[in-house]
């Protein structure tokens, strides 16, 4: 059951029509809990937060399926607009962009051209850049963006995702590269990974032990708590200076964990998305951990003293989602069946 609903919430994630309809809706089914708001200043507020409890931050600008160059040279200019927020309001912060959106599906030269001048911008400022991974169909252009950009640029990384079979081996020739190791959050074939959860996490943990061992910062992206207990533990047994390595967690997750993870003396960043493009972002985070449409449905349906909401439009989106999960998994079903 858990793959159905994974491969639901995927499924809603990569739809055109809602993610065009979820502009126009405003934040619905508890977005709002895991994106900072949809203007640089109400993400510029939400870093300052975190950043009074020692906590650094990552912004991604939100936006997928970016098919014209006005829209990418758009994105491009709310980028660079965001670095100028960074730099004037001295924030804690780096940079997370997708390349999808700066016009990699458009032309590949043209969307490196809009990348430097991110990277002219974040280098006057010694901000850093990541280029988030995002799915397979992506990732050579995106390793080959990368290799262009880091002969000119070095304050430019990017994401291995664990659930690769090559991950190992695109790693090792990362070697030099701040990056960022997640598990990875796209629905992909058994031929290019992984399809177990425990084979996920046990490259997860083999990938994080070797980058600890090197002199490369690495941002350790995950909310498992397991993990991040053997990879403390690894950390103390070698001796292992702090300074070259970070947890990372997603906004809105885990907040007392990453508040410990801070209190404890270890770098802590929390990954922010914000911008009225999220809805595909959101369907992602509730396909990685589906237990979190409960917190999203109680969220959205009850208010803090446990009282149903009066609210038509964020009760009935709900109501919606959860009615058509459960059309979803009887499709499933029935397919499985017949």
């Amino acid at each position: 059951m858990t793959n159905v609903t994974r491969d639901f919430f995927i499924g809603l994630s990569n739809n055109h029509f809602l993610n065009a309809q979820a502009k126009k809706w405003g934040f619905v089914l508890g977005a709002d809990k895991f994106v900072a708001g949809t203007t640089v200043q109400s993400v510029v507020e939400a870093v300052k937060s975190l950043n009074e409890k020692g906590i650094s931050c990552t912004l991604d600008n939100l936006g997928e399926f970016v098919s014209d160059k006005q829209e990418a040279t758009e994105a491009k200019n709310q980028i660079i607009h965001i670095l100028e927020a960074i730099h004037s309001q001295q924030l804690d912060c780096h940079l997370s962009v997708k390349l999808t959106q700066l016009g990699l599906d458009i032309d590949q030269s043209y969307c490196i051209e809009n990348m430097k001048e991110i990277l002219d911008t974040a280098a006057a400022y010694n901000i850093f850049v990541n280029i988030d991974m995002e799915d397979y169909t992506h990732y050579e252009q995106t390793l080959e963006v990368l290799e262009v950009l880091r002969e000119r640029y070095d304050n430019v990384g990017t994401v291995i995702q664990s659930y690769l079979y090559r991950a190992q081996e695109d790693m090792d020739k990362l070697k030099d590269v701040r990056i960022r190791l997640v598990k990875g959050a796209y629905k992909e074939g058994e031929d290019v990974a992984y399809p177990n959860k425990q084979d996920i996490d046990l490259n997860f943990i083999r990938l994080a032990k070797q980058r600890l061992l090197g002199n490369t910062f690495t941002s350790i992206a995950t909310h498992d708590h397991h993990i991040i207990e053997e990879l403390k533990t690894f950390v103390a047994e070698n001796a292992i200076s702090t300074d070259v390595f970070e947890f990372q967690m997603l906004y809105g997750f885990r907040n007392d964990m990453q508040d410990k993870l801070a209190e404890e003396g270890y770098n802590f960043c929390t990954y922010i998305p914000f911008g009225d493009d999220w809805f595909g972002y959101f369907m992602r985070r509730l396909a990685e951990r589906p237990q979190n449409l409960n917190l999203v449905m109680k969220d959205a349906l009850y208010t803090e003293d446990n009282k149903l909401k009066k609210g038509p439009v964020i009760a009935g989106g709900a109501i919606a989602a959860a009615s058509a999960l459960a059309i979803w998994r009887r499709k499933n079903k029935d397919k499985v069946s017949s």
